[in-house]
């Protein structure tokens, strides 16, 4: 890559929580970038020849480090972005669970396959690409991360990672994790540094391919500028996931999952469940149950292993909430409860419920990335549906149904790259993640994920 004159910059990270700052941090240099892709090259070639065993023994080392420093982990991405110290705990296990999962099924996923031609022998080979960039969002600062690097890493691919500006700490934390765990140096990189480097790493010829979870708009971009180079890219964007109850469903049940849905990480998540669509026969005993159950969250401090909701990641975030907010119900939405700026330090934003949407209101068509939830109310299944796709986005849908033929249906008809029956939308290890429309494409997890960055490559005998 061409190599210019570095402007001094910092990074700093912020406590959501407080508002004050916990670190800076010196962005790194066209020269420090230069030379982590000079290193991740190198360690690809030495990584690939290495057997699926080492590889394991190291990714196995991994696990071990995230369950032994578990407190340690969860303080940082608590203090970075204000997710509560239960949750944080519960990521980092998390991606434990995913490292000893590609580490034990790598070697099955990546056997030849046999297939019968006319040819003497056919089949199915997989090989690394080598330097994959990952930019990675802020919102699950461990998981989304680990979720790639660790199929990439246990596939002989090395991995460079341009994380979130707000979460330094847990980018370099997690570099470290895996240079203790053995990983050869330049398998893993960390760089500190803006958005307006991407387009230069990314046009490297030593970069073979592109992941980002993040924005739609950051997507685009990550999109376009490796098509250029045509450089393969997996993309996971935002989400306007439907939450369908309908009268068959176990209402305890379907609330408690809601709940949870929307508000799980402070409401910022791309599979949240952002809206709720309730069948009329039920929709004023579920809005009931949601309003009470809403006002019960415990809204404070994220370290406190009690606290149900933290604040948001940024000022800018709950400001533009706010906005989207108060310009629905300035069209005619009603506050069911919350929806609303908490006064005192740090980002904090009141958990809430909103009906009577109009249509083309941002509660009817915009993501909400924080915990506010629209309600709908719907005649019947096919009108929930049709409720559900209307939006341009198709990451995740769930249905609560204890009908068979309405779930059969919604699994056909809902438009979303997964459908979760009686439970929240979820990503697990075991199977592929990923969106259609605007949420995004490629897959992620399972083996299908890990084959997204692989050649896989064909192979005749006769």
């Amino acid at each position: 890559m061409n190599i210019k004159k570095d402007e001094f910059m910092t990074i700093e990270s912020i406590n959501p929580a407080t508002g004050h700052s916990i670190q800076t941090y010196e962005s790194h240099t066209d020269q420090d970038i230069e030379a982590a892709l000079s290193r991740s090259i190198r360690a690809h070639q030495a990584l690939k020849q290495l057997s699926f065993a080492d590889r394991a023994k190291y990714m196995h080392r991994v696990a071990e480090i995230l369950e032994q420093d578990v407190e340690k982990f969860a303080k940082i991405l608590t203090q970075e972005m204000g997710k509560p110290i239960s949750a944080a705990k519960a990521e980092v296990k998390k991606c434990a669970d995913v490292c000893r999962y590609y580490a034990d099924h790598t070697e099955g996923f990546l056997e030849e396959c046999e297939i019968t031609t006319d040819a003497k022998r056919s089949y199915i080979s997989y090989e690394p690409l080598g330097p994959i960039l990952a930019v990675m969002p802020w919102n699950f600062p461990f998981w989304q991360v680990f979720r790639f690097a660790a199929p990439a890493l246990m596939a002989g691919n090395t991995c460079v990672l341009k994380h979130a500006s707000n979460v330094p700490g847990s980018a370099l934390a997690i570099a470290d994790i895996f240079k203790r765990a053995g990983f050869m140096d330049g398998a893993f990189e960390t760089l500190l540094i803006g958005s307006d480097k991407v387009e230069g790493i990314l046009k490297d010829p030593r970069i073979k391919a592109a992941t980002l979870t993040g924005s739609e708009k950051a997507g685009a971009s990550v999109a376009a500028i490796a098509g250029s180079q045509i450089k393969k890219t997996v993309l996971e964007l935002g989400g306007s996931d439907p939450f369908i109850i309908m009268p068959s469903a176990d209402l305890e049940a379907a609330v408690k999952a809601a709940v949870t849905g929307r508000t799980m990480n402070n409401g910022q998540s791309c599979i949240a469940a952002k809206r709720f669509i309730i069948h009329s026969d039920i929709y004023e005993d579920v809005k009931a149950r949601l309003k009470v159950a809403f006002e019960e969250l415990k809204i404070g401090d994220p370290m406190e292993e009690d606290t149900d909701i933290g604040p948001l990641a940024m000022p800018q975030i709950r400001d533009d909430l706010d906005e989207q907010v108060q310009k629905s119900v300035s069209m005619g939405a009603v506050r069911v409860t919350g929806a609303e700026v908490m006064a005192g330090d740090g980002y904090f934003y009141r958990p809430g419920l909103l009906e009577n949407i109009p249509e083309y209101s941002p509660a009817a068509n915009e993501e909400f990335f924080g915990p506010v939830a629209s309600l709908f109310k719907v005649q019947n299944l096919e009108e929930a549906i049709a409720r559900g796709n209307k939006t341009r986005f198709g990451l995740g849908a769930a249905i609560f149904t204890q009908n068979e033929d309405e779930t059969k249906i919604a699994v056909r008809e809902l438009r979303a790259g997964g459908v979760f029956v009686n439970q929240i939308v979820a990503s697990n290890p075991r199977l592929p993640f990923g969106g259609v429309g605007i949420s995004g494409y490629g897959r992620e997890l399972s083996d299908i994920g890990m084959k997204e960055f692989m050649n896989i490559k064909t192979v005749s005998i006769k």
